[in-house]
């Protein structure tokens, strides 16, 4: 390998003359860590209401097991592809691992709510390095010709995490306890870093780098401030509260003092040159859509399934199950196809089936069949499959190999703020809608509502007498909530749509632009002897 190859941070693995095998372990290791990261975004959730009891903690305290890791992870997510280039790829790669690890233990003994919320938040912030580290590490680990694959492969464990964490997490809680959810990440991490503490090597490191501290300390306030005024808007009843509104301003600031900073510095850690690529430009809004879409629909239909639906917590979770074999399926076929026809195609057709399958969601009712739901669900999943691997291809494949791991990490917080704003708009939305509804149809009960008189001759439904009169409130009430639900799916429709445009920035990448440069293309025959 050259100095520049070196330089720039290219991988290679530590015994040539088992080059498949070494490359092997190295991807299973990343995979593996990806996976522990994507699987905690939403694997605590469901045991929320256990661990409120173990740690005596109101329902509204409890909801810091969940911010402190969801803004730690935001604020550390930024400053990866610095620190990865001042202590070299791998060092930083089983640091933040060991601290994962070690992070998630902690979790499962924590006997108060000030350790549980500590640990979150260390946790959270070693975790927003993984997803970011192990992309760029499949990236420059595989020739051209297996990328498709290779980020097809490391993709599962993005997408499918967050959809089998409220599952995996309902069955651990149910079968042993809350803490199995986090010290389900022990062994896994064990076995992640030992493989790539002895089958990877890291050659690239520049000691000399100087950290912004000025642009990494107004993005800390934005992006803190901006997790905690979507993640405690909706109970604070938002710009009613003081709190939301400092947090907002705080929001505002941060961010808009980081841009700044960001095109006048001499040395900001985000260097705005990342964004000069139109590919990598277009990706980034479309990762952005990507998160905005994904956990948003999958934090609405788990309850939509129990409460109105009347399915139980293992058929609610079966049923959205297929969204994840659609996701792998579609991976696996994009992966292959990436290379052998224009990327942007199978993304504008990805997009198309996401569209589809969300029309098919805003005209759903409770009685809708289980095959319905399980083709919607599967449909989506094909879409978003079909969405993620080519995006992974075409973004990175003219971007600077420098600036790859600035490029993954900005991605991982793209796909986190869209995953926040998308989850806490559709909260709002259906809460606001369901209050709307309730009120409109609420007006319709009168005296002289002459359908409501013949058909209310019992003492049920009848709003003369107090019984009919809870059991009418509690029909308009569930006939709220899903014209309500109907109109998100409808909200989340046309948010989905502005993907499409994106695909307009960019261009399908020629083939010499696929290869490595000059001094990488040493490296990357390497890696396949």
């Amino acid at each position: 390998m050259t100095a520049a190859s070196a330089a720039a941070g290219h991988l290679t693995v530590a015994h040539p003359a088992h080059m498949k095998r070494d490359r092997m372990i190295i991807t299973v290791s990343a995979m593996m860590a990806t996976l522990m990261q994507a699987l905690d975004n939403t694997i605590a959730n469901v045991a929320l209401p256990h661990m409120q009891g173990s740690l005596s903690a109101t329902s509204d305290q409890i909801t810091w097991v969940l911010t402190s890791y969801i803004v730690a992870a935001a604020i550390f997510t930024a400053p990866v592809g610095w620190l990865a280039g001042r202590f070299g790829r791998k060092n930083f790669f089983v640091a933040t691992l060991v601290g994962f690890t070690v992070a998630s233990m902690l979790c499962g003994v924590a006997e108060t709510l000030p350790e549980m919320v500590l640990f979150r938040a260390l946790q959270g912030m070693c975790g927003a390095a993984l997803v970011p580290l192990s992309q760029t590490t499949m990236f420059d680990l595989y020739p051209v010709e297996q990328r498709g694959s290779a980020m097809a492969a490391w993709g599962m464990g993005v997408m499918i995490g967050p959809i089998m964490g409220p599952t995996l997490g309902g069955y651990l809680t149910d079968m042993y306890n809350w803490r199995w959810v986090f010290y389900v990440n022990v062994p896994f991490g064990i076995l992640a870093v030992s493989g790539l503490w002895f089958f990877m090597k890291d050659e690239g490191r520049n000691a000399g780098l100087k950290f912004d501290w000025l642009g990494f300390a107004v993005l800390s306030l934005g992006l803190g401030a901006f997790q905690l005024f979507l993640d405690r808007g909706e109970g604070q009843d938002w710009f009613g509260s003081t709190e939301i509104i400092i947090e907002a301003v705080l929001a505002s600031l941060g961010i808009y003092l980081f841009v700044v900073h960001m095109f006048t510095a001499k040395a900001p850690f985000i260097t705005p040159r990342i964004f000069t690529d139109r590919n990598f430009l277009g990706g980034f809004f479309m990762m952005f859509t990507m998160g905005l879409v994904l956990l948003s629909s999958s934090a609405l239909l788990p309850p939509y399934l129990q409460n109105l639906g009347n399915y139980s917590v293992t058929d609610a979770g079966l049923l959205m199950a297929p969204r994840g074999v659609g996701t792998m399926i579609a991976m696996m076929i994009a992966g292959r196809l990436s290379s052998r026809m224009d990327p942007r195609l199978l993304m504008f057709g990805g997009i198309i089936m996401m569209t589809v399958a969300v029309w098919f969601m805003t005209g759903w009712t409770p009685d809708v069949d289980g095959r319905s739901i399980v083709a919607a669900t599967m449909l989506q999943g094909f879409g978003m499959g079909f969405v993620f691997i080519p995006l992974q291809v075409v973004a990175f494949a003219t971007l600077d190999p420098k600036y790859r791991t600035d490029g993954a990490a900005l991605f991982s917080l793209m796909r986190n703020i869209g995953s926040a704003i998308g989850i806490s708009v559709s909260v709002l939305l259906l809460t606001q809608s369901t209050a709307t509804m309730h009120s409109q149809l609420a007006d319709q009960i009168t005296p002289f509502n002459r359908a409501l008189e013949v058909g209310a001759t019992g003492l049920f439904m009848n709003p003369h007498v107090p019984m009919g009169l809870a059991a009418l409130n509690a029909l308009i009430t569930r006939q709220s909530s899903i014209i309500a639900y109907s109109n998100v799916f409808e909200a989340m429709l046309f948010a989905g749509l502005p993907a499409a445009l994106a695909l307009l920035l960019m261009r399908r990448p020629p083939a010499n632009a696929m290869r490595p440069p000059a001094e990488d293309a040493e490296a990357a025959a390497a890696m396949v002897e």
